[in-house]
């Protein structure tokens, strides 16, 4: 079974009515149907979602973390949907187009933004963030994104999402900040092995990454100690304070104190796409929004001279110009 966000809906009235019945006659189901569901939503989860005694339901650390998530998602497919009835209302009335855009690669949606404001003046842009390439991917599908920014490891396929089509804009490879008082980090490149005893952090994502970094590290010679998935912000602290490195694209904006160092050996790569749906209106939009986000790529890496002078001596990474697509 697939996760729906009516199963969401079910968890968020479980946890607010702390009682399956009460949330069974709020959201007009039998109890005994509204359990069987819950238990059907656990079995996709992994694990109990609730804990029930003698003071009522309350939700278990995993049903903390599936609400946390819940939180932020319901809110925003309400919203596209507020946003989607207020274009239909005024269609035909000469408003702007709304162009929606979903990233996942935090780098480059700042500049695409600036270029589409300079060249599309008349389009108004509407965006979505999420960590999840796949939940960005289904969005595209269902035609609540016109189209979506993701990353995948290396040589890993897009998300399989029918009727989505994908082109790679960039291939990267994966380098560590670390502290500019850090005496590795003022060398060329850092050896992976010489970081065994430090703990990791990196921002979190879906697909095979962690279990890709597992392996590098194995193949150099060590476990990592940790490997915390976090937000920007507490990724940079942990770096400031030397408790930490992060793993980053080489695309990361500079920040005093904190070098973006290259691993030797190129143990891990990234590669960022653009997908749309083959059924959407924006379809025929899709040459041209590559080519402006190909074109953001080239001036972010332009404005990285460190990383500029790195693709010189790696001429296998960079902005992808080929036009062979992935479905």
């Amino acid at each position: 079974m697939e996760l729906e966000l009516r199963h969401l809906r079910i968890m968020c009235a479980i946890a607010e009515l702390g009682s399956i019945t009460k949330a069974a006659n709020t959201l007009g189901m039998a109890q005994p149907a509204l359990t069987a569901q819950l238990k059907r939503i656990e079995r996709t989860l992994g694990g109990k979602l609730f804990l029930r005694d003698h003071t009522g339901t309350r939700p278990t650390a995993l049903g903390l973390l599936v609400l946390d998530r819940a939180k932020m998602v319901l809110p925003a497919v309400s919203s596209l949907h507020d946003e989607a009835a207020r274009l239909a209302q005024h269609a035909g009335t000469g408003e702007p187009v709304t162009l929606r855009l979903g990233s996942a690669t935090g780098p480059m949606l700042g500049a695409l933004l600036q270029r589409l404001g300079t060249t599309h003046p008349d389009i108004h842009v509407a965006t979505h963030t999420s960590w999840s390439a796949n939940q960005l991917a289904e969005m595209t599908a269902e035609g609540a994104l016109d189209f979506a920014f993701v990353g995948v490891c290396g040589d890993a396929s897009p998300p399989p999402e029918p009727g989505v089509r994908w082109r790679t804009l960039a291939h990267h490879p994966v380098f560590v900040l670390m502290s500019a008082r850090d005496e590795r980090a003022q060398h060329n490149e850092v050896e992976l092995a010489a970081l065994a005893d430090e703990r990791w952090c990196a921002t979190p994502g879906d697909g095979c990454f962690g279990d890709c970094f597992a392996s590098a590290c194995a193949r150099s010679g060590f476990t990592p100690r940790s490997l915390y998935e976090t937000d920007v912000l507490t990724c940079i602290e942990m770096v400031e304070s030397g408790h930490a490195v992060v793993l980053c694209q080489p695309l990361f904006h500079e920040i005093p104190g904190i070098v973006a160092v290259p691993i030797a050996g190129n143990p891990l790569s990234w590669k960022n796409l653009v997908g749309w749906s083959e059924r959407g209106e924006m379809g025929p939009f899709a040459a041209e929004m590559i080519a402006l986000s190909r074109a953001v790529y080239g001036e972010l890496i332009d404005r990285r001279p460190t990383y500029s002078k790195y693709l010189e001596l790696n001429p296998g990474y960079g902005v992808d110009y080929t036009d062979a697509g992935v479905r």
